[in-house]
């Protein structure tokens, strides 16, 4: 992903939709929008777990590009430049543990909570995931804090109703409403990709907010848009909190995510590919040393199961097997020289970084 759409991805208000073109009297217009519901109650009893964030990072200060390979670019080694940020949180413990985005908080030296009664908090990072772009941070509060419940995703369904809450442009607590626009969305984020489209207004800002549904629990947070200019488009997406709670769960228990990993580059192979017959994976490479190449797996191999499931993406083998905990083994369901075998793999642990 080039630099410049990963920008307009990572960070919108959306009004109802309008009801141009319906004929009809105005009593009947009166009755449509009266389907829309009104949010003033959820709003108010969710807003006093959502939080501002406010981070300071330090780092080396880059050399201008028309001073390098100059005598002058020796003054500028060395420096180092300070920079701000903002987004959004929830709190999802009275106790103080605040989730928010990986790319909210980074690599801050100084993460600062503001509750919506102005209260400002110094947090600490308790751990970050970056391939699923969550964070949790603790606070020390006096007493207990407003939070709220995580829901169930996966009971969402496109045309449902969300509102979404967080700190656009650092204006402080704010919530826009829309509807689940899509679902399994695949930005080219990550290999985890599985978001929640909605066209709730999400701009920067809001990152690291929730996505709430009507009952008031956490369906998703919030973490990117697709926009050209950069602000609200009507597309925003959430990652969804059936993937989000085990991963905070996680951080919460350990400060880390632990993954299975096999050590292969794979790409998927259509139905009507003479190796497979049907959809499958291919083995486009095998990392030296790595768990697969241990394991006897050849580039060239095609991945038809795994303990006995059918695997017929390249995403499907990689959350099966990242979902395994390292150490386990699993049976892999090979194509070979046009024969099928099975292969035990002890799955090691995924390392570290994006891919």
């Amino acid at each position: 992903m080039n630099l410049t759409r990963r920008r307009a991805l990572l960070a919108g208000l959306l009004l109802p939709p309008a009801l141009a073109g319906c004929g009809g009297p105005a009593v009947a217009q009166r009755g449509a929008l009266s389907a829309f519901p009104d949010l003033a109650d959820l709003a108010e009893r969710v807003l006093p777990a959502v939080v501002a964030i406010s981070v300071q990072s330090e780092g080396p200060q880059p050399v201008p590009p028309e001073f390098r390979g100059t005598p002058l670019e020796r003054y500028f080694r060395g420096r180092r430049e300070r920079s701000q940020g903002a987004g959004s949180g929830f709190v999802i413990d009275p106790a103080g543990f605040i989730v928010t985005n990986n790319h909210v908080v980074g690599n801050a030296s100084r993460v600062t909570v503001s509750l919506p009664n102005g209260q400002e908090m110094q947090a600490r990072v308790v751990g970050s995931d970056e391939l699923m772009d969550l964070a949790l941070l603790r606070v020390e509060p006096r007493g207990p804090m407003a939070a709220v419940g995580w829901g169930s995703s996966a009971a969402m369904r496109i045309g449902s109703w969300v509102l979404a809450a967080g700190n656009p442009f650092g204006l402080g607590g704010s919530v826009t409403a829309g509807i689940v626009s899509a679902r399994g969305r695949d930005i080219g984020a990550g290999p985890f990709d599985d978001f929640i489209q909605t066209d709730a207004a999400i701009n920067p800002g809001n990152s690291g907010g929730p996505l709430f549904n009507l009952q008031g629990e956490v369906i998703g947070i919030n973490t990117a848009i697709y926009s050209p200019s950069g602000a609200n488009a009507g597309i925003g997406f959430a990652t969804p909190s059936d993937l989000a709670r085990p991963v905070v769960e996680g951080l919460r228990r350990e400060g880390r995510v632990e993954r299975g990993w096999l050590g292969v580059q794979v790409q998927d192979l259509v139905a009507d590919d003479p190796r497979a017959g049907r959809r499958a994976v291919l083995i486009a490479g095998v990392e030296r040393n790595g768990p697969a190449a241990r394991a006897g797996l050849r580039a060239g191999d095609v991945v038809l199961s795994i303990n006995g499931e059918r695997t017929e993406t390249s995403r499907i083998l990689v959350r099966s097997i990242a979902a395994v905990p390292p150490g386990q083994t699993v049976r892999l369901g090979v194509l070979r020289e046009g024969r099928t075998q099975e292969l035990p793999v002890q799955v090691g642990r995924r390392p570290p970084g994006p891919a």
